[in-house]
């Protein structure tokens, strides 16, 4: 990860803050790129060429801005293209640091309403002071948690947990 956050902190001087959103999307169609199984040997092939490799990775992005063409190129000879996925994943936490914007997760075995899931980002965004954005993930979790990985936060509220106090708390009053 170390060497990821030197490239990122490049490709953070090279462009600007507009210019650094459609850097983030490119890198993350590249990233995407990484689940595929096919991708990952053509990468890692010692049969393939640096050149061969550039140009295939190369003939993936959407943007052909000469800029990302070199860092592409200079992953490439420094063969560190497999870094890819890291250098996206880091450069969006630098862009989330910028923006003081960060995205997190709602975990929950139950359907949230939208005016929740709303409510849940004002909260969060009042208690950091930063925007914050939740999206939704249908889970087994028995209750709901929230997860907001790039400041460190985690949240959860189960109902075996209250269940267990109530019980509890019942118990003592008797």
């Amino acid at each position: 990860m170390k060497v990821a956050k030197r490239y990122v902190k490049a490709l953070l001087e090279s462009f600007d803050a507009k210019e650094l959103n459609g850097l983030a999307d490119e890198l993350k169609n590249l990233s995407q790129a990484f689940d595929s199984s096919k991708f990952i040997t053509i990468l890692s092939s010692p049969d393939i060429n640096k050149k061969d490799k550039i140009d295939f990775v190369i003939s993936l992005l959407k943007n052909k801005d000469k800029r990302l063409i070199n860092f592409i190129n200079l992953l490439g000879e420094n063969k560190r293209l497999v870094l890819l996925k890291e250098i996206y994943k880091e450069l969006e936490f630098q862009i989330s640091i910028k923006n003081n914007c960060y995205d997190g997760k709602i975990y929950a075995g139950f359907d949230i309403s939208k005016e929740q899931i709303e409510s849940l980002q004002k909260s969060f965004s009042h208690r950091f002071d930063a925007k914050i954005n939740l999206d939704t993930c249908k889970s087994n979790y028995p209750g709901i948690k929230i997860q907001i990985d790039d400041i460190g936060v985690e949240t959860s509220f189960s109902l075996d947990r209250l269940k267990a106090q109530m019980a509890e708390h019942i118990l003592k009053a008797i």
